[in-house]
């Protein structure tokens, strides 16, 4: 039996690789923010007969705190981990300003991921073969990180808040790789192509558009988790891992830089 956290796991592509693993007989645990999704995710487990493998921790993943307090929870739950998946993502219309100093979409994109990786790594080293999974836009150029003005007080706009967030999570998994050359635990950076994973954090007009180009062209969570699945259960040699669906990435993307990397890293740890 392996183990297994999610966040973000009440929705979408993290909904659907909780409920696969728990069918497959694995133990769970899912994090999100919204307790009436938790329990239908726990209602769900029910069915399939794996309530108990099943664990829902409630938190808000824009606060440092929340995540440091799930780390603690999993770690309760856990003696190891074989996988950490991390899909959570929320539209911030309007720029929002965390407790921590943090720009929302930032912290929950880029902040959360880096605190629940490095905080569950000790439990990751433990698992068979250890896989941290990020779901995001890797492959993709748009974007830049603004090293002077990380929270985006000058010209906020929500794709430009997006955008951040995806080229920060990328330089994550660099900076991952590159702090732990002789760790077991390897870090998956994939974007799984445009899914129709729901538009509840969207507000209109943005999820009518979204929605309906979703119906004409997403293609649904059950497909779009069968590459990531694939991996996650025979993951290839290489201590960072970048795949666009079935294709891999080659390291010398330019979104890819170790330079940047590190120095997302330090201001990182500075500001935490």
């Amino acid at each position: 039996m392996r183990n297994y956290v999610v966040a973000g796991g009440t929705t979408g592509m993290g909904r659907g690789l909780a409920l696969h693993y728990l069918g497959q007989g694995h133990r769970v645990s899912v994090v999100g923010s919204d307790q009436e999704k938790g329990r239908r995710f726990l209602d769900e487990a029910e069915r399939l007969d794996a309530g108990g493998r099943a664990a829902f921790i409630r938190a808000d993943l824009t606060s440092a705190d929340e995540n440091r307090r799930v780390v603690e929870e999993v770690k309760d739950r856990h003696e190891a981990l074989d996988g950490l998946v991390l899909t959570a993502m929320r539209h911030f219309p309007r720029r929002v300003e965390t407790p921590d100093g943090f720009e929302g979409t930032f912290a929950l994109y880029y902040v959360s991921r880096f605190l629940l990786s490095y905080g569950l790594t000790g439990l990751l080293e433990k698992g068979e073969r250890p896989l941290i999974v990020n779901v995001c836009g890797v492959g993709a150029t748009k974007g830049r990180i603004h090293w002077d003005d990380l929270t985006l007080k000058e010209g906020y706009g929500a794709i430009k808040a997006m955008l951040q967030g995806g080229r920060a999570t990328d330089l994550l998994g660099v900076a991952y790789a590159g702090n732990h050359p002789g760790g077991r635990t390897r870090f998956l950076l994939h974007h799984p192509g445009f899914t129709d994973s729901g538009t509840a954090t969207l507000r209109q007009p943005a999820r009518t558009v979204i929605k309906t180009l979703a119906k004409l062209f997403a293609q649904p969570v059950a497909r779009s988790i069968e590459p990531i699945v694939e991996l996650m259960d025979d993951p290839p040699e290489g201590s960072l891992l970048a795949y666009d669906r079935r294709e891999p990435l080659p390291p010398s993307l330019p979104t890819l830089d170790p330079d940047d990397a590190r120095r997302l890293y330090d201001r990182t740890r500075h500001l935490l």
